[in-house]
């Protein structure tokens, strides 16, 4: 298969390409580096992309940000960070997308634990996510020609335990390879309309 990965370079990105990469031809895509360069906050950076690489017959995306920061901290804009990348981000690699996949294609997307378990400082993070998870089981009733589209939602994963583990109090690191897991389910099966949850 020839497979789009945006945010092939993150942490869980190097991972989830190391393993496709072995069976498939991969393309990966950034903001700043990559086969191509995308801005998935920029619905014509996203047009521009696929126009640039053509058809293929899987999507994933584990790109998009949010702000994290307390409640009474976060503006309206801070909001619209996480709305403008995050969520409708990934909902134009969904709009766009699916007319650069081929026939029984499929989209994967990813979210995170937040939707269903979040911690202080995220709450525009976890809203993001749980839009997201939404937006999947809606857009698998309605999308055509075969297209397939799921969401990974992964709990804080073992290489970034460093980083998070103090806003994870108690929480179990996620091993990278149930990570990589969640994405191949997605991709190399049949489920549509799925949030494939990897929790403790």
């Amino acid at each position: 298969m020839k497979i789009l990965i945006i945010g092939g370079n993150g942490t869980v990105g190097k991972t989830v390409v190391s393993h496709f990469k072995e069976k498939n031809e991969i393309l990966i895509a950034g903001r700043t580096n990559g086969d191509v360069n995308v801005d998935i906050a920029d619905s014509s950076s996203i047009k521009s992309m696929f126009d640039d690489i053509g058809k293929v017959d899987a999507i994933i995306c584990i790109a998009g940000e949010a702000k994290w920061a307390d409640f009474n901290e976060l503006t309206e804009d801070d909001y619209y960070i996480g709305l403008k990348s995050k969520l409708m981000g990934q909902v134009n690699l969904v709009r766009i997308g699916q007319n650069y996949l081929n026939s029984n294609g499929s989209i994967t997307l990813s979210t995170g634990i937040l939707a269903d378990d979040p911690v202080v400082k995220t709450t525009s993070a976890a809203m993001v996510n749980g839009g997201i998870h939404s937006f999947v089981q809606a857009v698998a009733l309605e999308i055509e020609n075969g297209i397939r589209v799921n969401v990974v939602s992964s709990g804080m994963v073992e290489d970034a335990y460093d980083k998070y583990k103090d806003y994870f109090p108690g929480h179990n690191p996620i091993p990278m390879k149930k990570v990589i897991n969640g994405y191949v389910r997605s991709v190399n099966g049949k489920g549509n309309g799925e949030i494939i949850r990897i929790y403790d």
